[in-house]
C-alpha cells in the first residue's frame, strides 16, 4: 500500500491545505495555534535560507493526506548537526497504512543524504497510535522533555 503513497515538498499554492492540517494537529495535540504562529511557519518553510522544511504525503489520487516538518539542530556533544522532525501529521481515517511511515523515511532519507548521524522526535504519552509505529524505529529514550513558558 505505501508503494503508492508520494511525498513532495510543499509549494505556495500549498498553504491553504497546510493550514488546514496544521490545525487539525494542534486540535489532536490540544494547543491553541494563532495566526501569527502559523504565518511564522509558513515563512520557515518558504525561505530557501532557513534549516525548516515541509513535505506532504500524497495517495494515488494525488490528494494531499499527511504532511511532517523537520529541520536541523545543533548537537553540542558531538559537535553535529541532528534533524529534529518537529511536526508529523496523517489524516485519521488512513492512519495505520503506512503513510506516517513514508514520511518518517523521507526525514531520514534526508539526513542521510546530508550526512546527518541522527533523527530525533517527540511525541506525547497518549499519542499511542504514533507510538506503535515510532516504536518499529527503536526504542524509546528515557529523556524527559521540560517546556515552560517565559
Amino acid at each position: 500500500m505505501s508503494a503508492s503513497i508520494q511525498i513532495r515538498p510543499v509549494v505556495a499554492a500549498d498553504q491553504p491545505r497546510w493550514q488546514e492540517l496544521m490545525m487539525a494537529y494542534a486540535a489532536f495535540y490540544k494547543v491553541e495555534v494563532t495566526g501569527e504562529g502559523l504565518a511564522a511557519t509558513w515563512k520557515w518553510i518558504e525561505d530557501a535560507e532557513e534549516d525548516f522544511w515541509c513535505v506532504f504525503s500524497l495517495d494515488s489520487a494525488g490528494q494531499v493526506t499527511g504532511f511532517t516538518q523537520y529541520q536541523l539542530m545543533h548537537r553540542s556533544l558531538s559537535g553535529s548537526m541532528v534533524c529534529y522532525l518537529s511536526d508529523l501529521y496523517v489524516e485519521p481515517a488512513i492512519r495505520g497504512g503506512g503513510t506516517g511511515r513514508k514520511l518518517i523515511d523521507h526525514v531520514f532519507q534526508f539526513a542521510k543524504d546530508n550526512n546527518i548521524p541522527n533523527v530525533r522526535w517527540l511525541t506525547q504519552d497518549f499519542n499511542t497510535t504514533a507510538r506503535k509505529l515510532y516504536d518499529t524505529y527503536g526504542e524509546k529514550s528515557d529523556f524527559i522533555l521540560y517546556s515552560y513558558p517565559v
